[in-house]
């Protein structure tokens, strides 16, 4: 584990493999090394560098105090691909991690040579909008709850019927939450909510991207990943069946299979756009897909 000072705070991060690099943005409250467990080997077996790190907020990066913008940890991303040398270089986000990652697609394009967006969204909308408060509120009554009961909310909520059917793979679940205790990085609370409705921005975006939706993610739901890229020029579409929020661990294959496939197509020197076709023709890249 090293780190780098950017934009005011001590960011932790490690880099594994050789080749392009590949900046891996985790979602709110996680490690960056949650990465390792199956999308960094197979990045790196594809002869591609990754770079994991932790947001702020996430020990042992820096976790200053108040609640943190999503600007702020934009600005931080930036810092930590200018402090290493690493522009213009491929993002790979997860949830609140591709929100990151579109917005600096969108303010920093000389950065980043392509972006995959893990169950993205544009905006929240009301239920979203609705348990963030809810979240806030429990968090400011000093609350604790017990970890059985956060495991057994965490796994209804993240995973999908298709794990939480199997009776075998619900129990390791649950004892893997439980153990993990469910501590999460409050200064990241509000920050996706407080952003706004961001569609009409996402239109300036002109790096290549991929959006992956998990069928059965209750967080961002595919109908808000389809935002995404109905809103991003060009951006594609990839939908994994029996997936939840976290389906890069429910199913990595799949989800390694297709940020593999779009980032060896987005190397230096290779298909930088594929997005043109005669005015008013849906370009292959719009149409979603099965993985």
């Amino acid at each position: 584990m090293a780190f780098v000072e950017t934009n005011g705070i001590r960011l932790s991060y490690r880099r594994s493999g050789r080749g392009e690099p590949v900046v891996m943005i985790m979602g709110s409250s996680a490690a960056g090394r949650v990465w390792t467990m199956h999308q960094t080997p197979a990045l790196n077996d594809a002869g591609f560098e990754t770079i994991t790190f932790d947001n702020r907020g996430v020990p042992p990066s820096d976790s200053p105090a108040g609640d943190y913008s999503l600007a702020m940890m934009v600005t931080d991303t930036a810092g930590l691909i200018e402090t290493l040398g690493l522009g213009p270089c491929h993002l790979v986000g997860a949830s609140m991690g591709s929100m990151i990652a579109q917005e600096l697609a969108l303010a920093r394009p000389e950065l980043v040579r392509s972006a995959v967006l893990l169950a993205t969204r544009a905006r929240s909308d009301v239920l979203r909008r609705a348990q963030t408060e809810a979240d806030r509120v429990l968090r400011e009554s000093g609350i604790t709850l017990p970890p059985r009961y956060l495991a057994a909310r965490t796994v209804l909520e993240m995973l999908s019927p298709a794990t939480l059917d199997d009776d075998a793979s619900a129990a390791r679940w649950l004892e893997l939450f439980e153990l993990t205790g469910g501590r999460g990085a409050g200064g990241q609370l509000g920050a996706v909510a407080a952003l706004g409705d961001r569609r009409a921005a996402l239109r300036g975006v002109d790096v290549p991207c991929r959006a992956v939706a998990f069928a059965d993610d209750r967080v961002c739901p595919p109908h808000l990943v389809a935002e995404v890229v109905d809103a991003v020029p060009g951006c594609e579409l990839v939908t994994i069946p029996d997936t939840g929020h976290l389906g890069y661990l429910e199913r990595p294959e799949a989800v390694n299979a297709a940020i593999v496939e779009f980032l060896n197509r987005h190397r230096d020197g290779g298909l930088l756009h594929t997005v043109g076709g005669p005015a008013g023709e849906q370009s292959p890249l719009r149409r979603g897909r099965d993985a």
